[in-house]
This record gives C-alpha cells, structure tokens and sequence, in this order.
C-alpha cells in the first residue's frame, strides 16, 4: 500500500530525519549511544546533579532507558549516582565525565549556538515558532486517534 503524501510533508520528514542522523552520527563518532549522548548533552545544559527525570521529561526519553544508559555510564567511569531520598537519585559527574563533557559535549553545544547565530535572531525565532505550530498542532490531532 502507497500514502500519498504532500510535498510539504515528504520534506519536514526529510528534514527531521537528516538531523536526527546528524545527531546520530555524533553520538557514534564519541563512542556513545543515542541516549548517552543525549544524557551527558542534559547534564551539561540543566547542570551537575540532575535527576534521570528531569532528562527523561525534557528530552521526551522514556526513564527505562536512562536508566540503563546511566547505569552503563556508571560502569564506565562517567557518572555516579547519589541518593538524595527515598525517591530522587542525582546523576553526578565524575572527574573523567566532566572532562569528557568539557571536550566532547560542550563542541556540539557551540556548534549549535553558532548555527542560530549565523541564521540570525528572525529566523531562529521563525523556525522555532513554526516548529513548535507544527508540534502543538500534530499532537492535538493525533491525541485524536490514539
């Protein structure tokens, strides 16, 4: 069975993807999973001590795989996990975790910076302000047939 789609759509979904594997292809050339990468990127924009939550809620990952991400970051010597309280675990950095965000995360990070930079601040705000149209919009409808 073939969907006809329009030429709109066959774009956006172009364009998503691209830079999905774009961030994909970071990930592997730092010798990280999708979601490590995605992990060490939160700690560095929230900050030391976030909590799995915080990363799984901002990031729209599920906890499980946090969860087990961080667990094998914590096998490697990046990260260690501190009990706050019965129900809230922090994720801190150890010394080799920081210095790789130093070297490897923060790169990315001002990469991107440079990018909205360079695109200036009316398009950076068109292109956030239509993306975030397209997101309220296809979620309300989806919600809709799920």
């Amino acid at each position: 069975m073939k969907v006809e789609q329009s030429t709109e759509l066959k774009a956006f979904n172009r364009i998503y993807k691209e830079l999905d594997e774009t961030y994909h292809r970071i990930a592997l050339n730092l010798n990280l999973s999708d979601s490590a990468f995605i992990i060490l990127y939160a700690i560095a924009e929230i900050g030391e001590n976030c909590r799995q939550k915080d990363i799984a809620e901002r990031f729209s990952v599920s906890k499980q795989t946090i969860n087990t991400s961080v667990r094998k970051m914590e096998s490697q010597g990046l990260v260690e996990l501190k009990a706050v309280n019965s129900r809230d675990i922090q994720i801190v950095l150890t010394p080799k975790g920081q210095k790789f965000i130093e070297e490897k995360i923060v790169p990315v990070i001002e990469t991107e910076k440079s990018v909205f930079k360079e695109m200036g601040k009316k398009d950076s705000k068109e292109l956030l302000r239509l993306t975030q149209k397209y997101v309220d919009i296809f979620k309300k409808k989806s919600s809709e047939i799920l």
